[in-house]
């Protein structure tokens, strides 16, 4: 039988002034938080959520893929991976003014953190060269920047570091228990590997995973377990829920149940209540009545936009119509560099790149 909790449920003074940070909640301890009553559960993840921010702010990041298809990777669920026939063509890295332009768009229409992502199981020499140049020009718009490469090792992410880039996404994706029934290409080791890298390089660490690939409820728990267990707890974790892919072999998975999906994010939130809880991938398939329980449930970050990398997302107008309704609004990032120094920054970066090599056709690559 799982662990008991407490009947009383502390308020939100008591859990802000006692020390709430925990990393060795026990997997026992995690599933009596998933066997909650529900409404007892969204109790309790609104009083930490409540505790620690503004519950009506939402955290806006913007992904873009700048690098798309043939991955080597064999994940099941990923239209990326070059082992399944999805009609996902290759494309090559993009050029960097096209990723300013796409960076410098996202702010205007609301982003506060720019993502990046390619679909490599580790980035090459020629490639990291770009990728840390897209990484300053990014940063000296005024957003936070990050980044999702594969694997990078101590060498990677201390220069990735050193160029500016403030957060580095590494999901860990499901328990380690049933990791190997979704990829086999890349050990969890490996996985955790690189968050170490990341993390001793200085950088925050966005990590998460997927539910709805046909894990036990056990699975979903021993995923969160594997996450607090990380010192400091990631910054930011995205929760997704699957986007089924017509040739992936998770195409035809049974459909996760949406309040077995907001369980999941309410016991984020209390497992992990100084962390922004993203509301992922998957957003394109919920109801409106779905992202607003998962935003009463502590979700309090959102990727803005028409796409994640491949798969659909909400359209921007959709998402403003949303916030309006619930009275929700984009959470303001406090930077260190006023309008000015960001524009000399940008100087900056363009002098530092002009007659390099970093200009290329990234299509001829």
């Amino acid at each position: 039988m799982p662990a008991q909790l407490p009947d009383t449920a502390p308020d939100a003074l008591t859990l802000a002034a006692r020390p709430a940070i925990r990393h060795d909640w026990s997997l026992e301890e995690i599933e009596a938080l998933f066997a909650l009553p529900f409404n007892d559960l969204l109790f309790r993840a609104q009083q930490v959520h409540r505790a620690h921010f503004d519950p009506n702010a939402v955290q806006v990041s913007t992904l873009l893929s700048i690098k798309t298809g043939a991955c080597p990777e064999d994940c099941k669920y990923c239209p990326q991976s070059g082992h399944y026939n999805t009609g996902l063509g290759k494309e090559k890295l993009l050029e960097i003014e096209k990723v300013v332009e796409q960076a410098r768009a996202a702010k205007e229409s609301g982003a506060s953190r720019f993502c990046m992502g390619a679909a490599w199981k580790s980035p090459r020499e020629r490639d990291l060269e770009v990728v840390l140049e897209m990484v300053g020009r990014v940063k000296a718009l005024g957003l936070e920047t990050c980044m999702t490469l594969g694997m990078v090792d101590t060498d990677q992410a201390r220069r990735l570091s050193e160029a500016g880039l403030d957060y580095y996404n590494h999901n860990l994706d499901t328990s380690p228990d049933y990791y190997g029934e979704i990829i086999t290409t890349r050990s969890y080791a490996d996985r955790l590997d690189t968050l170490a890298n990341v993390r001793e390089a200085g950088m925050k660490v966005c990590s998460g995973g997927i539910l709805g690939m046909g894990e036990a409820p056990r699975d979903r728990a021993a995923l969160l377990q594997q996450l607090v267990r990380l010192e400091p707890h990631p910054e930011s974790v995205p929760i997704n829920m699957l986007v089924k892919v017509p040739g992936t072999p998770l195409e035809d998975v049974e459909d996760l149940d949406p309040l077995e999906f907001i369980r999941a994010i309410a016991v984020a939130r209390i497992l992990m209540p100084k962390s922004h809880v993203r509301l992922s991938a998957g957003r394109e398939q919920m109801s409106e009545s779905t992202q607003a329980m998962a935003f009463l449930a502590g979700a309090n970050s959102i990727f803005y936009g028409d796409t994640l990398l491949t798969t659909g997302n909400p359209q921007v107008e959709r998402d403003r119509a949303l916030f309006d309704k619930l009275g929700l609004h984009p959470e303001r990032r406090e930077t260190c560099a006023d309008d000015g120094q960001a524009e000399a920054a940008l100087e900056g970066a363009i002098q530092r790149q002009r007659g390099s090599e970093l200009f290329y056709d990234a299509a001829q690559a």
